[in-house]
């Protein structure tokens, strides 16, 4: 079954789904994160069939979150390297690492960000620029935005009527 694309979906996290939603391809960025750039160190890395990787490496490179640098000319090789869009994937990565150290390393912890510096574990956490507040599902919610169209100012609708009023905690006295 052939599923259908997110491409011209207006939710944000549809449209960066359809550049990452697919496991390898989150797992050749993982890899560029840490600093792999050749074919086939990513394919060593990831025991990944060739075929597979190209097309990974492929479209993260026509997503723009990779570029692709020739570096020999005979045979033709290439590196992979991240972009500014890539890097700003960053955050994402440390997200979904640290909620998986939470959540799913029953055996214990394999791999966590530390501070580079002193070798620190960091406790990741999401926060609004503007306010230093912590982004969590009680202060912040989704809502629509101007290019919204009509569906999605539904559900957002129907979501805001779900949540009820927002309270935040350090006002209700």
């Amino acid at each position: 079954m052939q599923r259908r694309s997110l491409e011209g979906s207006l939710c944000p996290i549809a449209r960066s789904l359809e550049r990452v939603g697919e496991w390898w391809s989150m797992m050749i960025l993982r890899d560029a994160f840490h600093g792999l750039t050749r074919f086939d160190q990513f394919q060593r890395s990831l025991e990944i069939a060739p075929n597979m990787l190209t097309r990974r490496l492929n479209g993260l490179v026509e997503a723009g979150l990779l570029e692709r640098r020739r570096y020999s000319a005979r045979p033709p090789r290439d590196d992979y390297v991240l972009t500014a869009r890539g890097r700003d994937f960053w955050p994402v990565m440390v997200a979904m690492a640290s909620w998986g150290n939470r959540h799913l390393a029953h055996e214990g912890i394999a791999s966590q960000v530390v501070d580079a510096v002193t070798g620190a574990v960091a406790e990741p956490v999401m926060v609004d620029a503007t306010t230093g507040r912590r982004l969590d599902e009680t202060g912040y919610v989704f809502a629509a935005g101007p290019a919204a169209d009509d569906a999605v100012r539904r559900r957002m609708a129907f979501a805001r009527r779900q949540r009820g009023p927002l309270q935040r905690e350090d006002s209700l006295g």
